[in-house]
Order: structure tokens, then C-alpha cells, then sequence
């Protein structure tokens, strides 16, 4: 996804080096104001994960399917698919078609079998659209990047923890 966003961009602003990633000017602004965006969709995953049956019955099933992660692991995975997946849906895909288009395809890409999953879906979309907004207000990828890195590691870490037994007392 990073490479074919990268050669979208690139092509459609005529340059290797596309600008759309950080603005000098206000680079601390854009982090800090990502990483807020991010705790915000953590902290209202939360919220939905609490009320419905079926977000915690999809968090035992994305568990299983990842096993076990190291922290770096996490990390590792958390930078990849948030960089990658804002420089394809905000930098190529929203630089071209617009904000719509952009998150209703981020929202489709973010699905899976079955009823499980659309609570899944549904907070795609609503990240989407935060993530669209960020782009929008911003100007540059730095604030969703930074914003879907938050959710996925704070998500990740919480799946695999949540997996893990806990220790057992001896008396």
C-alpha cells in the first residue's frame, strides 16, 4: 500500500518527493494534534468495546488469530500499517478522488466474515473520517499517521495482553 500510494502521490504531483507528508512550520502542532486524535479513537473504541457483546467477541477473535507479539513486533507493525494505509487512503486516494471516496473505501477495506466483524467496520468508518478530517484541517499526513499508529499500537498491545493468562498466586 506504501509503495502504490507513494507512486500515486508522486505521479500526481509530478515529483519523487511528494510534500503532503510534514509542514516545518507546524510539525509539533500536527503530532501533538494526532496524537490526540488517536487516544480520542482509543478511548472511544473503549466505550464501544464495553457496550457490545459482539467488539469483544471480535477482540478474542483478532487475539487468536495474531498469537502471540512481542512489544517491538507491535511497534513494528502499528508504524508499517499506519503509515502505509494513510499515504494510500488520505495522500493518494483522498489527494484524488476527495474525502468521501476515500473513507467509504478505507471503511470497506475494513471489513471480515461475518457479524463479528461490523462493529469493526463501523469504527473504521468513524476513524475514517477522523483520519479524513485530520488530512483536511492539516494539510499534511502527519496527524493521521501519527493517529492510526496510537490506534493500532494501543489495540495490538491490548490484544495480545488480553490473551496472555494471568500469573497464579501461591499462597
Amino acid at each position: 500500500m506504501a509503495i502504490a500510494g507513494a507512486l500515486w502521490v508522486g505521479w500526481r504531483e509530478g515529483t519523487i518527493l511528494p510534500t503532503l507528508f510534514v509542514d516545518s512550520q507546524s510539525w509539533w502542532l500536527d503530532a501533538l494534534i494526532g496524537i490526540a486524535a488517536g487516544v480520542f479513537l482509543v478511548g472511544f473504541w473503549r466505550v464501544v468495546r464495553e457496550r457490545l457483546t459482539s467488539a469483544r467477541e471480535l477482540e478474542r477473535q483478532l487475539a487468536e488469530l495474531l498469537g502471540p507479539l512481542e512489544r517491538h513486533e507491535i511497534v513494528a507493525l502499528a508504524l508499517l500499517s499506519g503509515f502505509a494505509e494513510e499515504l494510500f487512503f488520505r495522500g493518494a486516494v483522498q489527494g484524488s478522488w476527495g474525502w468521501f471516496p476515500a473513507t467509504v473505501l478505507f471503511t470497506l477495506l475494513h471489513t471480515g466474515p461475518g457479524s463479528t466483524y461490523r462493529a469493526w467496520t463501523a469504527f473504521a468508518g468513524v476513524a475514517g473520517l477522523a483520519l479524513a478530517g485530520l488530512m483536511l484541517w492539516r494539510g499534511n499526513l502527519l496527524a493521521p499517521v501519527l493517529a492510526h499508529v496510537v490506534v493500532n499500537a494501543v489495540n495490538l498491545d491490548h490484544l495480545v495482553r488480553e490473551e496472555e493468562p494471568e500469573p497464579t498466586r501461591t499462597a
